[in-house]
C-alpha cells in the first residue's frame, strides 16, 4: 500500500473542522493539500488571483457566520494577500489561510521569503507548521484563534514536510467547535443600568444607533422598543444598513453615508445610544454628525477611545440585547404626555425626502448615479443578494431603503477598491441557490476583471452593475476640489459590457434606464452571469466627498 502523506492528514484536519468551501489558487506549496481537500468533499472555488481567494473567503465568512478558508502558495502567492488581510482584520472576520512555505531542506529556493513579518504587519496571526506531529493540533488551534479573536490566521507549511510519510501513531485532536467555550450573553451590572437610565430619562431627542453587535445578538426588536419608549429615532452603522428598513422613524445609515434628513436629525439630537457598535470615524462622521449629543455605548467591549476619538460619555458593558432589555426595564412605561420627537410629518419627511437633493449640471450621454440606484431599487427582486463594493459609487448604492440587512452585504473597513467581484464570488458560494447582484465602479472592476472567468467557470449566478465614470471616482473629485488636474485618475469609459461578453458572460450597456425592467426580467429568466454597464456623470459628487473635500477655489 502507498504510505499516507502528511498533506493527506492536513487536508483531513480541515475537513474535520467542517470546511465545506475553500477559495484557492494552487501552486507548488499547496496544490497537493488542496487536491486532497477537494477529494475529501470540500467545494473548491479556484480563483485567478491570490488576493481574490482571501477576499472571497471574507465575504463567505460574513455571509455564513463561520470561518472562511483560503489557500495560496508560498512567496509571491502569499505577498499577494497584503491588501486582503488587513481588510479582514479591521472587519473582524475569522479566516484560516493555508499557505505554503519554501522547502526546509533546500539550500536555495527562488520563492523563499520570511513570510511571518508580512502577515503580522497586517494584524493577522502567522504560525509556522514545522513539526509534523504537532501540525494537527496547530491547525485546530488556528481555527480556535480565528473564532475567539475574530481575525485571520495564516498557516505556513513547508511543502517538503507536507510530502513526507505520515507517522501512523499520531491521534488527531478534537475539532475546534467541540472545545470552544459555550458562553451565555453577558448581562449588565445593575448600577450601570441605573446610571444610564438616568441619562436617558433626562434626554429629549434620542437616536438609537445599532451596529453589527446589535444585529448579531438579535437586538433589533429591543432597539425599536427603546427608540419608541424614548419617543426617538433609529439609525444603523453601514455594515447593518437595512436593519430597520421597514420602520417609519428609521434614519438609515449613520455617518458619511447619512441622508440629508438623517444629518439634520442627528444635528438636533441630545443623546445617541450606540448599541453594539464601535463608534468609529465613519459612523460618527469624525465626531461631527451629532455635535450636541451625549453618547451612551452598550457593548461587550466598551471603548474609551475609538479610532483617535473619545468614544462615549457613558458605557453599559453588556450583550446588546441583554443591555437594551435591562435599560427598558429600568426606564419603565413611557410617561403619559411625554414629549416625543416622532410625528406623522417627520415620518413623511424621512420617507419622501431624497437622500441627497443637491443639483448638478447634466452630462450628455451619462446618467445621474442617483437615478441609476433609484431604477435598480424599483426593479431588482427582493430575494436577490446585494453586494456593495467600495469607492465613490458605494455611497449611491447604499441608498436603497427597502433592502433588508440580511440580503445586503458590505465590507469596506480598509477603504480598498478592487474587492467587489471577490466579495460577490464569496456570497455566491455561501448562497448558491440565490442570485447575487454586485454594485461596483469601473475602476474597481478593472482591478480584478479576470475573475469574470472564475464566475463563468463555476457557473455562478451573478449580475454585476457597474457605474462607469471613466475614472477613479474618489480621486477625480478630490483633485478637482484642490484645483488640480484630474488627468492621472481619468482613463476613459472602457466598454465593460463587451469585455464581459469576451469572457463568455452577458453584457449590456444601459443607456436608457427605461429598458432596465426588461433587462432584469430577462436576466432573471435566463440566469447565468452578466455585466450591466451604466455610463454615469463624473460631475455628480457624493455628500461624503463634498464634506471631506470642499472646493478650495
Amino acid at each position: 500500500m502507498t504510505a499516507r502523506k502528511t498533506y493527506d492528514v492536513l487536508a483531513e484536519c480541515f475537513l474535520r473542522e467542517r470546511t465545506q468551501t475553500c477559495f484557492a489558487l494552487l501552486g507548488d506549496a499547496n496544490m497537493n493539500w488542496g487536491t486532497k481537500l477537494a477529494e475529501g468533499g470540500c467545494s473548491m472555488v479556484y480563483v485567478r488571483h491570490e488576493h481574490c481567494a482571501v477576499a472571497a473567503a471574507m465575504s463567505f465568512a460574513r455571509a455564513t457566520g463561520d470561518v472562511g478558508v483560503a489557500t495560496v502558495t508560498c512567496g509571491p502567492g502569499l505577498t499577494q494577500l497584503m491588501t486582503a488581510l488587513p481588510a479582514a482584520v479591521r472587519a473582524s472576520i475569522p479566516l484560516v489561510v493555508f499557505a505554503g512555505e519554501a522547502p526546509l531542506k533546500a539550500n536555495w529556493y527562488n520563492q523563499e521569503l520570511e513570510q511571518a513579518p508580512f502577515v503580522t504587519a497586517t494584524g493577522a496571526a502567522y504560525h509556522q507548521l514545522h513539526h509534523i506531529e504537532r501540525m494537527p493540533v496547530q491547525i485546530r488551534d488556528a481555527f480556535v484563534q480565528a473564532r475567539m479573536e475574530m481575525r485571520p490566521v495564516v498557516l505556513g507549511v513547508p511543502f517538503d514536510l507536507q510530502a513526507r510519510d505520515w507517522p501512523g501513531d499520531v491521534d488527531l485532536p478534537a475539532p475546534s467547535f467541540e472545545i470552544m467555550p459555550k458562553v451565555s450573553p453577558m448581562p449588565p451590572h445593575p448600577d450601570d443600568v441605573a446610571h444610564v437610565a438616568g441619562l436617558v430619562a433626562d434626554a429629549k431627542r434620542v437616536i438609537v444607533m445599532a451596529g453589527r453587535g446589535a444585529y448579531l445578538s438579535g437586538a433589533a426588536a429591543e432597539c425599536r422598543a427603546l427608540a419608541e419608549r424614548c419617543g426617538g429615532l433609529l439609525a444603523t452603522s453601514l455594515p447593518v444598513r437595512g436593519l430597520f428598513n421597514d420602520d417609519p422613524f428609521s434614519l438609515g445609515i449613520a455617518g458619511g453615508f447619512s441622508t440629508d434628513v438623517a444629518r439634520e436629525c442627528f444635528g438636533e439630537a441630545d443623546l445617541v445610544i450606540a448599541v453594539g457598535g464601535r463608534l468609529a470615524q465613519h459612523n460618527t462622521a469624525g465626531g461631527k454628525l451629532f455635535p450636541q449629543a451625549r453618547v451612551i455605548q452598550i457593548d461587550v467591549r466598551p471603548l474609551a477611545v475609538s479610532q483617535g476619538r473619545v468614544a462615549a460619555d457613558a458605557h453599559l458593558r453588556a450583550d446588546a440585547r441583554e443591555g437594551v432589555r435591562a435599560l427598558l426595564e429600568a426606564l419603565g412605561p413611557r410617561p403619559s404626555g411625554a414629549e416625543t420627537w416622532r410625528s406623522d410629518a417627520l415620518a413623511r419627511k424621512i420617507r419622501e425626502t431624497p437622500a441627497d437633493s443637491t443639483q448638478f449640471p447634466a452630462q450628455q450621454g451619462a446618467h445621474d448615479p442617483r437615478d441609476v440606484v433609484a431604477a435598480l431599487e424599483a426593479c431588482l427582486p427582493f430575494d436577490w443578494e446585494m453586494v456593495n463594493s467600495s469607492g465613490h459609487c458605494s455611497y449611491y448604492f447604499a441608498q436603497m431603503p427597502s433592502r433588508p440587512v440580511e440580503r445586503f452585504h458590505t465590507i469596506r473597513e480598509f477603504g480598498a477598491i478592487g474587492n467587489g467581484i471577490s466579495f460577490a464570488i464569496g456570497v455566491a458560494a455561501a448562497r448558491p441557490d440565490s442570485t447575487v447582484v454586485l454594485f461596483d465602479g469601473d475602476g474597481s472592476l478593472m482591478m480584478h476583471v479576470q475573475e469574470l472567468e472564475t464566475i463563468r467557470r463555476h457557473g455562478m449566478n451573478i449580475l454585476i452593475c457597474i457605474m462607469n465614470d471613466g475614472a477613479y471616482g474618489s480621486e477625480i473629485h478630490k483633485l478637482r476640489s484642490e484645483g488640480l488636474s484630474d488627468a492621472g485618475a481619468t482613463f476613459g469609459r472602457t466598454d465593460l459590457a463587451a469585455i464581459s461578453r469576451g469572457f463568455g458572460l452577458g453584457g449590456e450597456r444601459v443607456d436608457d434606464l427605461g429598458t432596465l425592467p426588461e433587462l432584469i426580467a430577462r436576466f432573471s429568466r435566463e440566469g447565468g452571469a452578466a455585466v450591466f454597464d451604466f455610463p454615469v456623470s463624473d460631475l455628480v459628487t457624493s455628500p461624503v466627498m463634498r464634506a471631506a473635500h470642499p472646493p478650495r477655489h
